[in-house]
């Protein structure tokens, strides 16, 4: 099965496509560009419009079985199968989302303890990590800001989910394992920095994160430490 668009091409902001199934405020399209939440990451918003109408998509979210993207919108809405529908991003919220996920992945670079949780946030975002060493809060913000100005190109492939028992190691998170029985894995490289799996939208080029702030190291348990990020600009 081909992957959506959103990971053909992250950086597309409306796209036509047509109903598989509409059920009251949830729509179900035969391609989308919206992310679903997952991962960390929100899920994606923005506009649907269809027959001259425009109505907002409030959130994207899989289906419970997975099999399936859900568009959630703020209105009720009968349409039937094959309609030609637009949907197009809320590209600004979508854009800081990709340039925080991809920072995150640079503390995973600059931090190689194991990775606790994580969240993706327009405005803050946090990952945290079971440290075995205090951390300096204005020195890791300087070496976040010295790789991202250094640029390093940001790459996927996907690979059998088989690759997850052959290197566990590629697996930094703790609490939360890659989806297994959907098909193959996707895989996140940050050239010369950082490889592992991962489902979120990401930049072409860290140099494009910009300048980030590091506001807060938070302790969460006895090695536990919640690093929360911010982007400047």
């Amino acid at each position: 099965m081909q992957p959506h668009q959103f990971y053909r091409d992250a950086y597309q902001t409306d796209l036509t496509s047509s109903v598989v199934s509409a059920d009251e405020n949830r729509l179900v399209l035969s391609d989308t560009l919206f992310y679903p939440h997952g991962g960390g990451q929100p899920g994606d918003t923005g506009y649907l419009t269809v027959n001259g109408q425009t109505i907002e998509i409030v959130d994207t979210r899989y289906s419970k079985d997975r099999s399936r993207i859900e568009h959630h919108l703020a209105d009720a809405l009968v349409l039937d199968i094959g309609t030609p529908v637009t949907v197009t991003l809320n590209w600004a919220r979508r854009y800081r989302h990709m340039r925080m996920h991809t920072c995150l992945h640079l503390l995973c670079h600059i931090i190689k303890d194991p990775v606790t949780g994580g969240n993706v946030g327009a405005d803050l975002s946090r990952a945290e990590f079971d440290l075995t060493s205090p951390l300096d809060k204005q020195e890791l913000e300087d070496q976040l800001n010295a790789i991202i100005q250094q640029g390093a190109d940001v790459t996927t492939e996907w690979l059998p989910e088989s690759i997850l028992d052959e290197r566990p190691d590629l697996v930094r998170t703790m609490s939360v394992q890659p989806p297994r029985g959907h098909g193959d894995i996707r895989m996140v490289r940050i050239a010369g920095l950082d490889y592992q799996p991962c489902g979120g939208t990401h930049l072409k080029n860290i140099s494009e994160v910009g300048q980030v702030r590091v506001p807060s190291i938070k302790s969460k348990g006895k090695q536990n430490k919640r690093i929360n990020i911010e982007l400047v600009d």
